[in-house]
């Protein structure tokens, strides 16, 4: 499969997390951690997608740092996205632990509206790519 296809592919499951998330903005009906985890895995997929587009070989791992580190040491304008990292913990962490008592609740909107933007540049960089 092509870079190009492979990002698509990628994009189009990040598009199902991001439904999930949508769906999921009752914090009385869905836990952090399960929003979290969607939240992750939304952001994960499209910075792997965004490596496939640059022709790059992404790590099988849930660690955003790492794949952000990637994409800027190709190049790539990601200073602003940095705050993503946060969500790292809900792949693994907040997956099999629950969260302490008293840590700070997502704001959903707010995680939404990231995943979005982030998703938006994404499929950007892939429309040009794809020219």
């Amino acid at each position: 499969m092509s870079e190009l296809k492979h990002a698509r592919a990628l994009l189009d499951l990040a598009e199902k997390d991001l439904k999930a998330l949508q769906g999921m903005e009752d914090a009385q009906t869905f836990a952090d951690e399960v929003f979290g985890f969607h939240a992750q895995q939304a952001v994960e997929k499209t910075l792997k997608a965004w490596i496939a587009v640059l022709g790059q070989e992404y790590p099988l791992t849930h660690n955003l740092a790492r794949l952000l580190a990637l994409l800027e040491e190709q190049g790539a304008k990601v200073e602003d996205l940095w705050d993503l990292t946060e969500y790292t913990a809900y792949a693994v962490e907040y997956r099999y632990g629950a969260m302490e008592m008293g840590e700070e609740s997502l704001d959903r909107p707010v995680v939404i509206r990231q995943v979005q933007e982030l998703m938006q540049r994404v499929q950007t960089i892939l429309n040009l790519f794809s020219q």
